[in-house]
């Protein structure tokens, strides 16, 4: 099994390779794994909406600011200021959305608002669309089968 050192070096050569503008970039089994071995001083984010945390699932222990309100999709005007009230400035943050895409725009907006350690969990909690359109079936942090819940 991989160190912390290890998955977190993995994390940053993938930042390299995307080009990233934040520390890097996990996979939802690593991101849970970086949870585990560094207990408080990790903290998942999850930016999806009330609606779909409500409707789809959360993740235990997992900070919850919305990157953007439904319905509409109005962007948060007070992300970084709830962010910052939220999380520890030195915290290991790791971003999540239903597929990595709004978690990739967080990180890069933490990460210029001076949080060093900020990484993207791809594939995020739903992962990519199957063939007939559905998510959940590939790749994800509920297909991997870590810890969520549903009301």
């Amino acid at each position: 099994m991989a160190s912390l050192s290890e998955l977190l070096g993995l994390a940053r050569e993938r930042a390299e390779k995307m080009n990233l503008p934040y520390a890097g970039a996990l996979t939802p089994r690593e991101a849970y794994r970086v949870l585990e071995l560094a207990g408080g001083a990790a903290r998942i984010v999850d930016v999806r909406t009330r609606a779909e945390l409500d409707w789809v699932g959360r993740i235990p222990g997992a900070v919850e600011i919305e990157w953007n309100s439904y319905p509409g999709s109005v962007p948060n005007p007070d992300f970084e200021l709830q962010l910052k009230k939220q999380v520890d400035n030195e915290a290991l943050l790791m971003f999540i959305c239903r597929s990595g895409a709004r978690s990739h725009n967080a990180a890069m907006a933490a990460a210029a608002a001076g949080l060093a350690e900020c990484y993207n969990v791809l594939e995020g909690f739903e992962g990519d669309k199957d063939a007939h359109g559905r998510r959940g079936k590939i790749g994800g942090w509920r297909h991997a089968d870590l810890p969520w819940s549903q009301s």
